[in-house]
């Protein structure tokens, strides 16, 4: 039995987040973007947050997929040996996390993870794919790039039974159906510039969310791995 983890103070980013921040809450008390964290959160599906709860543009943020955002407290002090003091990493949610945690990493957490967070059940959709805003966030012009080429990137839940969740209460795995994938298995294969037609079947037949579907089946079809510029530079590429 993996051990339970316990949620840290702050969570929620700011108004200067990358967009792909997403309210772990519905109603009062919730952590969200631009909101300040509260003692008490309600934990509810992204689509059941009120009217006023942001998440940029949900064709590409946002969405049931994307109703939690955890990033590992264990990255800040990696981060500050690599950029060097930065006022935003001298608190919780300078990634625009909702939950953060010591102790779980994305070598340590899979796909499809199920935990129970306080009262809520949550399951790991996604590996977080860092934009640009994030440098702009950091005023660091390659942040979104490190954050990639790093892999520490975070990952999102979606909700499956709602509940409440506060600082201190515990996430315990429930269940672990796809343990060959941890979420650092998938960052590699997703940034990788070798395409091995096994693999990618392989994680095909995995409860993808609908765009890594795509994505990857369009990679198997194509051979060739997707240009990640835009989204990390916010400028296209030259055709």
């Amino acid at each position: 039995m993996e051990a339970a983890h316990h949620v840290e103070e702050g969570a929620g980013g700011d108004e200067q987040d990358d967009g792909q921040g997403a309210g772990a809450a519905a109603g009062e008390g919730q952590l969200a973007p631009g909101r300040h964290p509260a003692d008490v959160a309600t934990v509810a599906p992204a689509d059941e947050q009120g009217a006023d709860d942001e998440q940029g543009d949900l064709r590409v943020h946002g969405g049931p997929d994307k109703a939690i955002h955890h990033y590992p407290r264990d990255h800040y002090r990696a981060w500050s040996a690599d950029i060097g003091l930065h006022p935003l990493l001298e608190q919780p949610g300078a990634f625009g996390e909702n939950i953060t945690t010591t102790g779980m990493l994305e070598h340590t957490v899979c796909l499809g993870d199920r935990y129970r967070m306080g009262t809520a059940l949550v399951e790991v959709s996604q590996s977080r794919q860092p934009c640009w805003k994030l440098s702009d966030r950091f005023a660091i012009p390659d942040m979104a790039r490190r954050v990639q080429d790093t892999g520490r990137t975070g990952w999102y839940y979606r909700v499956i039974e709602e509940g409440y969740v506060q600082q201190g209460d515990t996430l315990v795995l429930a269940d672990r159906p796809h343990a060959a994938w941890p979420l650092s298995r998938l960052i590699d294969l997703l940034y990788q510039r070798a395409i091995d037609p096994g693999i990618l079947h392989d994680v095909l037949a995995l409860p993808l969310v609908p765009s890594w579907h795509l994505l990857f089946q369009r990679r198997l079809e194509r051979g060739a791995v997707e240009d990640w510029a835009k989204r990390l530079t916010g400028i296209a590429p030259d055709p």
